[in-house]
């Protein structure tokens, strides 16, 4: 299925399940037809109507530019308007900076919002040494060196080394390597400390989670925005770590609907 953002890009997405509607959010290297993306979707679709979308410029979706992160929000929104006209966001990693910030800006139209291992970063160090990858990172894309580049980002963020070097044996790989452009959009939502001050005005419920085994920093960005967002309440999914179980999700999913 398609929808149409405000300045005209073409988003492709799924629809699966019955319940409340819940627009799926995904992180940096994720695209709606990757395996864990869509087996997560499945898990989900058990209790809501999911709104698996590619964002934009990853697999089937368009890429008008400049990018910014108010047109990403407008996706959203054309998302949240094809489900209805209001939904319930579940973001992870880069995809919960995302989620909070189109929480803030569409009060009306956001039920609640449930956000996982938000990727901020905690600290004045971590921002510098952020900022190092970032320029390594563009460097590498502005040499067409896509496949380097997603591995570099990968290990940079603390993917392990094993884990980096089998990716191209993965389905997905093609897609990924096409999308590694968009590594640069999840940088810019991501490499600034919590933006509180401007979560203060978000009036949906929001269920802040992070992983126990989830790197402190992540802990602490976590503890940060459940702190300053108003009807935050904060979560810590025992045994879970940045790749979260879906299972592990649905009942937290399942409170944020209750919630709203």
């Amino acid at each position: 299925m398609r929808t149409t953002s405000k300045d005209g890009t073409e988003l492709a997405y799924d629809v699966s399940g019955d319940g409340p509607a819940l627009i799926y959010i995904t992180g940096a290297t994720c695209f709606r037809t990757f395996r864990p993306i869509a087996a997560d979707a499945a898990v989900f679709a058990t209790e809501f109507s999911v709104y698996n979308y590619d964002r934009r410029g990853r697999g089937d979706s368009g890429n008008t530019m400049p990018y910014t992160v108010e047109r990403e929000v407008d996706d959203i929104e054309a998302l949240v308007d094809a489900a209805g006209g209001t939904a319930i966001l579940y973001g992870h990693s880069s995809g919960a900076a995302l989620a909070l910030e189109a929480a803030a800006r569409m009060p009306h139209k956001i039920a609640a919002v449930a956000i996982y291992d938000a990727s901020y970063v905690h600290d004045e160090a971590e921002r510098v040494s952020y900022a190092q990858l970032a320029k390594e990172v563009s460097a590498l894309l502005a040499a067409d060196k896509n496949a380097q580049a997603l591995k570099v980002f990968l290990r940079g963020i603390g993917m392990p080394r094993a884990f980096v070097a089998l990716l191209p044996l993965f389905p997905g790989w093609k897609t990924m390597k096409a999308l590694a452009p968009t590594l640069m959009y999840d940088i810019g939502l991501t490499e600034v400390l919590p933006p509180v001050e401007r979560f203060t005005s978000i009036d949906a419920p929001v269920l802040v989670a992070v992983g126990e085994k989830s790197p402190p920093g992540l802990h602490q960005v976590a503890s940060q925005l459940a702190e300053a967002i108003p009807h935050a309440t904060h979560r810590v999914l025992a045994g879970q770590n940045h790749m979260v179980s879906a299972k592990a999700l649905l009942p937290m999913l399942r409170e944020a609907a209750v919630n709203a």
